[in-house]
């Protein structure tokens, strides 16, 4: 069971995970074991996972989410397959818990009178101190 929150919670059903193997060196052991995992998640047609989620989901800019509804996450970086299963099951629900999270919204401010009336000092003050550095009058 994946649990994002107390009411919000993943049966491990609803997880793929499909062996392969890993790339990169590794001597002879390599080409016997499949222990690079792939966890595939079907979001869109989950019964456990809230609309709210689903909608963070589709609006949120990651590779590992596809337009088809499904998050593939990819994981080879242990040696140990149980170990990719498990780094694969963290990446996910740190992925839902981003999409969970409320989106702030930007209210854009004024700025005050004074910092203008700063600005335009500082400006003129630069402006004074650029202007003595012309060519000498003699």
């Amino acid at each position: 069971m994946l649990s994002l929150s107390a009411r919000v919670q993943i049966p491990e059903q609803e997880l793929e995970f499909i062996t392969m193997r890993a790339s990169g060196p590794g001597g002879q052991h390599v080409n016997k074991t499949d222990s690079a995992v792939q966890l595939r998640f079907d979001y869109a047609n989950s019964p456990s996972l809230p609309d709210g989620y689903k909608a963070a989901l589709r609006q949120m800019k990651d590779n590992r989410i596809l337009a088809s509804g499904w998050i593939m996450i990819r994981v080879e970086s242990h040696r140990s397959q149980l170990m990719n299963k498990e780094t694969a099951k963290e990446a996910l629900l740190a992925l839902l818990q981003q999409a969970g999270k409320p989106v702030k919204v930007r209210r854009p401010t004024q700025p005050s009178k004074n910092a203008k009336r700063k600005r335009t000092d500082s400006k003129t003050l630069r402006g004074k101190i650029k202007s003595g550095r012309g060519k000498v009058k003699l």
